[in-house]
C-alpha cells in the first residue's frame, strides 16, 4: 500500500487547502474535472494545471507547477504513470507538501524519492473517494 490511512487522512485534513491538480483541464468528459469539483465541495481551492492553462471551476489555470505564482500544499496528479514521476520531483521542487497519485497511476521510484525528500505521499488513490470518508 503506498499511502497508509494516517497519511491520508494527515493530507485531506491537515496539509493544507490549496491543491494543484495536474491534467485538470475544462473536459467535463475527464475524471480530473469531477473530483476537482468534490475537492471544492471540501473546501478545497483547487489549481488547474494543463498546457492549455484555461480556467477551470472558477480557478485560474497554469501551463506548469512552477509557472504557479503562489505556494501550493498538495499536487494531485492525473497524468498517466510514465510521466508521473517529473510531476512527482516538480512538486518537491515546488515545495509542496504532499503529492498524490490518482488511481492507476502508479510510479514505485517516484513514491521513494517524494518520500525521502520529506513530502507524505499516497499513490493510486483518489481524494474524492476518501474525503466523504473522513465525515
Amino acid at each position: 500500500m503506498y499511502g497508509d490511512e494516517a497519511t491520508i487522512r494527515r493530507i485531506l485534513t491537515e496539509t493544507g487547502d490549496t491543491w494543484a491538480v495536474v491534467g485538470l483541464s475544462a473536459n467535463q468528459g475527464r475524471a480530473a474535472y469531477g473530483v476537482a469539483r468534490v475537492l471544492q465541495r471540501f473546501g478545497k481551492r483547487i489549481v488547474p494545471v494543463h498546457p492549455k492553462a484555461e480556467p477551470v471551476h472558477g480557478e485560474q489555470g497554469y501551463a506548469s507547477l512552477a509557472d504557479i505564482p503562489f505556494d501550493v500544499d498538495v499536487v494531485d496528479v492525473f497524468v498517466n504513470s510514465e510521466l508521473a514521476g517529473a510531476v512527482a520531483d516538480e512538486a518537491v521542487a515546488k515545495g509542496a507538501r504532499a503529492v498524490w497519485f490518482q488511481l492507476g497511476v502508479v510510479d514505485r521510484a517516484a513514491f521513494t524519492r517524494t518520500r525521502e525528500a520529506g513530502l507524505d505521499m499516497v499513490m493510486d488513490r483518489c481524494p474524492a473517494i476518501e474525503i466523504p470518508l473522513l465525515n
